[in-house]
């Protein structure tokens, strides 16, 4: 039968894991502060928590108020835009030029010519 602890003081992974144990025991906070440290950590986690849920609350309400400004102004920019749509199909042109009013329709301009009468 093998002495395992003299199998494991040549083994290089024990060594590691010894130094590996010994520095987490080294790291590890001694006495109370770690505790109060832990405790004023979770209260500030807390108010952080609450202070970012009431702004998203503040600002789903301010969204919410806007909407019917934005509706409204949305509404007149497309009667805006329905109106200038009907203006430019409806197939009249500003003005005259010369003595003939001209006359746009989808298939290109033309202009009217008066006949003489004899």
């Amino acid at each position: 039968m093998t002495d395992s602890r003299r199998d494991s003081n040549n083994n290089a992974a024990w060594h590691v894991t010894q130094q590996w144990r010994e520095r987490a025991q080294r790291s590890r906070p001694n006495g109370g502060m770690g505790g109060l440290r832990l405790v004023i950590t979770w209260l500030m986690f807390g108010v952080l928590m609450i202070v970012g849920t009431l702004l998203g609350l503040v600002f789903l309400l301010i969204g919410w108020a806007m909407l019917p400004i934005l509706r409204y102004r949305m509404k007149k920019r497309m009667e805006r835009m329905r109106a200038q749509q009907a203006e430019d199909i409806s197939g009249f042109r500003d003005g005259f030029d010369g003595a003939s009013p001209r006359t746009q329709v989808l298939e290109g301009d033309y202009e009217v010519k008066r006949r003489e009468v004899q």
